[in-house]
């Protein structure tokens, strides 16, 4: 709807309606990466562990043996996702602790915790881990674990390419076998006799190629074919070995760097104010307030509006293409609600016939080939128009006010685009009718969320 509310749309603010967020109308999934890297530091070289000094054991239930955050975990500010400790700088000990350090050896204190966590408001899931060894080193459990995985996958994925060719090549040995006659072969095959597929069936893929035939040029083709898959699985071999040897080399890191882990992180983000929204004609803006929807203005018949713009933001900027979408929304939802009650009252196909072709070719549009549909093709394409016939309007050869008029009156809505509107919280009408329609909004890069972030770390 196009109309001030308290003031809540002053200066080109947006007004939304709960059920927005409630249905996740304006949710996204952002993927943010998080790294940590050990070093080879001047006092020892930094360690990625699970046993962290001074952290207690709640903090580290995400974490498994090697001291990574397992997939699937949900995350919140503060939780540690890779467990790294650091070698301390000697500090100058006292006599007594100098000998209290000589008969009780070396304490753990020699390291500071140093982990990698969730950044302030960051809530989230972790999808995905990666863990990269610097050549020569050992790898821990967990980068083992992501190796045979991955491994099994290429494995499988290779198993199953070869199959398939293989299957295709014994395919076309098959044809060239029966029907011919034998020379001998196993499994007692008499010379002279005729193969069939019960024979080959019986016998052992492999086995197919010891047979000979009478026809030489049939037996060198066979043994060219034999050849062929031979070299198929010599090929498909070499590939396998070629890329386990890629996984399982260690990875060539930056100097210094002995390990590094990736984190990646699921964030679920609901609109909320200050957000910043906009719509097809420039026509942008930043969310003020999110109201409950019983206290949205609503229609006659009881529908309440799920955004509020201000009308403000259209004279003076003349993109004017804002209302007029709005208007041909309106329209197109009309004319399918008016298909839906069409429907379920259960009217003769040719009055839903009649009703369509007067959609699509009564009106200055493109026309439409509805006569060559059946019956049941009529009903399926009503079925698919009940939320709303879909329309498209070119940029500079748009749709002319007439034409979005027309639509109106079709969709027995009124001709200026307009309705009574009343006030949820009163319960009173507004003073004027109001435009109401559908038009397209968009959620914009600039959330709220990373500019708080930006603004409290500086």
């Amino acid at each position: 709807a196009f109309m001030p509310w308290n003031g809540y749309n002053f200066e080109d603010s947006i007004l939304v309606s709960e059920r927005v967020v409630q249905e996740d109308r304006y949710t996204t999934i952002h993927i943010e990466e998080l790294n940590c890297v050990a070093r080879d530091t001047k006092l020892g070289s930094e360690e990625i562990t699970g046993d962290i000094p001074n952290v207690d054991e709640a903090a580290l239930a995400k974490l498994d043996e090697a001291g990574i955050v397992y997939i699937g975990a949900e995350v919140k500010p503060g939780d540690i996702l890779v467990g790294k400790v650091t070698p301390k700088g000697e500090t100058q000990l006292t006599p007594e602790e100098k000998l209290l350090r000589a008969i009780f050896g070396e304490k753990a204190s020699d390291v500071k915790d140093t982990s990698l966590r969730v950044p302030s408001g960051m809530v989230g899931t972790v999808i995905d881990v990666q863990v990269f060894t610097r050549d020569g080193l050992e790898k821990d459990s967990r980068a083992k674990a992501i190796e045979e995985s991955e491994l099994a996958r290429i494995r499988k994925d290779f198993d199953d390419q070869r199959r398939i060719m293989e299957d295709d090549a014994y395919q076309r040995v098959e044809s060239l076998l029966l029907g011919k006659l034998s020379e001998g072969g196993p499994n007692k095959l008499k010379s002279g006799a005729k193969i069939t597929k019960g024979y080959l069936e019986d016998l052992p893929r492999e086995k197919w190629f010891e047979i000979r035939l009478r026809n030489e040029d049939a037996n060198t083709k066979l043994e060219a074919m034999g050849e062929q898959i031979r070299q198929l699985r010599k090929d498909f071999d070499a590939k396998f070995e070629e890329k386990k040897a890629k996984l399982t080399t260690g990875d060539d890191l930056a100097p210094g760097v002995l390990k590094m882990v990736k984190v990646h992180l699921a964030v679920k983000r609901r609109i909320q104010p200050g957000d910043k929204m906009a719509g097809r004609h420039g026509n942008k803006g930043v969310i003020s307030m999110i109201v409950p929807v019983e206290d949205m203005p609503h229609t006659e018949d009881g529908e309440p509006v799920d955004i509020v713009l201000n009308p403000l933001g259209v004279p003076s900027r003349m993109n004017v293409g804002q209302v007029l979408e709005t208007h041909l929304g309106w329209a197109a939802r009309g004319l399918g609600k008016k298909i839906d009650a069409m429907l379920k009252e259960q009217r003769k196909v040719a009055e839903v016939r009649r009703f369509l072709e007067t959609i699509y070719n009564k009106t200055e549009g493109h026309p439409e080939d509805l006569k060559s549909f059946s019956d049941e093709e009529i009903l399926e394409l009503a079925n698919n128009l009940r939320k709303g016939v879909p329309m498209a309007t070119p940029v500079f050869d748009g749709v002319q006010e007439t034409d979005i008029r027309q639509l109106l009156e079709l969709a027995d809505l009124p001709t200026s685009g307009q309705t009574t509107l009343i006030d949820g919280r009163t319960g009173e009408p507004f003073e004027r009718p109001v435009t109401v329609g559908y038009m397209y909004m968009l959620k914009l890069n600039h959330l709220v969320d990373d500019k708080m972030h930006a603004r409290s770390t500086g």
